[in-house]
């Protein structure tokens, strides 16, 4: 099993944590990024569940960890949110601690920045506590909408645990270039993740495509190779022991009754042969 590849629990589109465990390592995957509770799409029907209400499940969670090898390589759900303080996520990440998770992972929707920054400050600190890193993943159409601006968020919080995760389809579709990513401190890349999407000439998004952005993300991402990104160069120009997660959910697949084991597997292969150095 590939030690630096992952699958993102998004990919999964609802399974369960001890079933998403057990799949990746029937694909030969050994870390897989999870989420406390099921925040995505649920076309397969599986059962509803929650990591923080459920010690059944934890337990299970554990037990498929044990028996596959698969460890997690980190976790979402960590949102800083207007009307939401980070302290009450403290029993989250002492949950995702014990499962082995080692970054913790959060989307700045509070655009109020200096609440944002304070807010950030406050998840890395409790993240320090846990002997866990705290990463920020910015996207092209909010704040922080690069990654010079989610570099700031890091260094004005004063977070010596904080690290950018760098999403291949947020960074080309930001305007960045590969070049760019040379400007970026080693020491702050925390995590990658990987997909492949269309991409205009000069990384431009059409109206059309920007209006769609969020549906596109969350929902419809392409196996690598079959966009336009450039994910060979952006992989060989990061550091090369940085875990690199596979984030591809594919609704349309799982309507039409593919399964998430299936939809991945040529996703898996087609990264294997990125991760060739």
């Amino acid at each position: 099993m590939s030690e630096r590849l992952a699958i993102e629990f998004i990919c999964g589109m609802g399974m369960p944590p001890d079933a998403f465990v057990r799949m990746a390592a029937s694909l030969g995957v050994s870390r897989v990024g999870l989420s406390p509770h099921r925040i995505t799409d649920n076309p397969h029907g599986f059962p509803d569940w929650d990591l923080r209400r459920d010690p059944a499940l934890v337990k299970a969670t554990k037990a498929a960890l044990a028996e596959t090898g698969v460890t997690l390589s980190q976790c979402e759900g960590f949102l800083i949110m207007p009307g939401t303080d980070v302290a009450d996520a403290g029993p989250t990440m002492d949950l995702m601690a014990d499962l082995g998770a080692p970054l913790v992972n959060t989307v700045l929707v509070e655009q109020d920045r200096a609440r944002a920054i304070d807010q950030f400050a406050q998840l890395a600190e409790m993240a320090a506590e846990r002997g866990l890193l705290a990463s920020i993943e910015f996207m092209p159409l909010m704040w922080p909408a690069n990654a010079g601006e989610a570099l700031a968020v890091i260094e004005e919080a004063g977070a010596e645990n904080g690290r950018l995760m760098l999403d291949a389809m947020h960074w080309y579709r930001s305007g960045a270039t590969t070049a760019d990513l040379r400007a970026i401190p080693a020491d702050r890349i925390g995590y990658i993740q990987i997909c492949d999407v269309p991409l205009l000439a000069g990384g431009a998004m059409s109206p059309e495509m920007m209006q769609a952005y969020g549906e596109e993300a969350r929902h419809e991402r392409l196996c690598p190779g079959d966009g336009d990104l450039p994910l060979a160069d952006f992989i060989a120009a990061l550091p090369h022991d940085v875990t690199v997660g596979l984030e591809i959910p594919m609704l349309s697949k799982a309507k039409a009754g593919i399964n998430p084991a299936d939809a991945m597997r040529p996703c898996v292969e087609a990264a294997w042969g990125l991760l060739v150095v």
